[in-house]
């Protein structure tokens, strides 16, 4: 199905992609106030510097011992349907409407992406709503170019280069001046009953992609210290990989790789992010068509959570997927 793959999908009510433009910048009314800001900070430092900690843990475990093939595949079963929740559920589905489906699929997908640990489901979405609508400009919430000011970071060298790709990946996690106000950009979701439920319980899966890869490590090795080696492989280092892959998106998306599409930013394909971020990484792809259920567009472009989503659609449980046609394509090719 064809239909409104082209356009760029904030939140209802929309304006014209062209009033956004002549804009310097948002509203008041399109910022986040922020509530407890410093325990914000500290629980974000806590999500963001102890998994790496943990990694050293994982890594001196595997020095010592073989590294065990339960571990790996406690890691891979944590780590697929997590990624899936992010990249088919909050992405594609919540944040750009991309297909439909069922409540009970779109509860469960707001669940497996809240058990990433990326942050309550609306505000994720909030975000990324607010950064398609000033993608690479004053007001985006992670661009590797604008400084929270509106100047260019790469305006001054490699020094500029690389606070920007800091800002980017996590800098902007510390920073709320310009994340998206929940009330402007995600109002179908908290309208949304089973939306707003998984947002306001997400302490509850949060702690739940902790306790299923323990439970599975105790009941693969028979002990409780399989179970926290389980959970150290499918929750610590799963969560520490999901979160960098995800913020490659943001920051390496958009400074490194091919342009295959004309777009108004300097969003990006890359290659060998592809197969970790599940599809996401075709980049430029995705803001030259938001609203396309499909990032990968060519022949070798994979797109493993492009594919979930057509396996969906056959089996019936989603529907009104949209495409973009080799025409609307074409249009917009380099």
């Amino acid at each position: 199905m064809e239909d409104r793959a082209g356009e760029q999908l904030i939140a209802p009510p929309r304006e014209p992609p062209r009033a956004v433009e002549l804009r310097h910048g948002p509203t008041p009314e399109e910022i986040q106030e922020p509530v407890l800001e410093n325990l914000d900070r500290a629980i974000t430092g806590l999500i963001t510097f102890v998994p790496p900690l943990l990694l050293v843990l994982a890594a001196w475990q595997m020095w010592n011992h073989e590294l065990r093939w339960r571990d790996i595949a406690i890691f891979l079963i944590m780590y697929v349907p997590t990624g899936l929740g992010v990249t088919v559920g909050f992405h594609r589905l919540l944040t750009h409407r991309s297909f439909k489906t069922s409540p009970a699929l779109r509860g469960v997908l707001a669940v497996l992406g809240t058990m990433a640990v990326e942050g309550p489901v609306i505000s994720w979405v909030a975000d990324h709503r607010k950064h398609h609508a000033y993608s690479d400009r004053f007001g985006d919430p992670h661009s590797p170019h604008v400084d929270r000011g509106g100047g260019a970071l790469t305006g001054t060298g490699w020094r500029g280069a690389l606070r920007g790709l800091a800002h980017a990946h996590v800098g902007w996690l510390f920073d709320h001046t310009q994340r998206g106000s929940r009330e402007r950009f995600a109002p179908d979701l908290l309208a949304d009953p089973v939306v707003s439920f998984v947002d306001r319980t997400f302490v509850l899966w949060a702690l739940l992609g902790f306790a299923i890869p323990f439970g599975l490590g105790a009941l693969l090795g028979g002990t409780v210290d399989a179970g926290l080696e389980g959970m150290l492989w499918g929750g610590a280092v799963r969560m520490l990989v999901l979160h960098h892959v995800t913020y490659s998106i943001n920051s390496l998306c958009h400074f490194f790789g091919r342009r295959r599409f004309a777009t108004e930013d300097h969003s990006r394909n890359l290659l060998w992010l592809a197969p970790f971020s599940l599809g996401e990484a075709w980049h430029n792809n995705h803001h030259a068509f938001p609203t396309s259920a499909f990032h990968g567009m060519g022949r070798g472009e994979l797109d493993i959570s492009g594919l979930v989503i057509a396996g969906l659609e056959r089996v019936g449980l989603v529907w009104d997927v949209q495409r973009v046609g080799a025409g609307r394509q074409a249009a917009k090719a380099l």
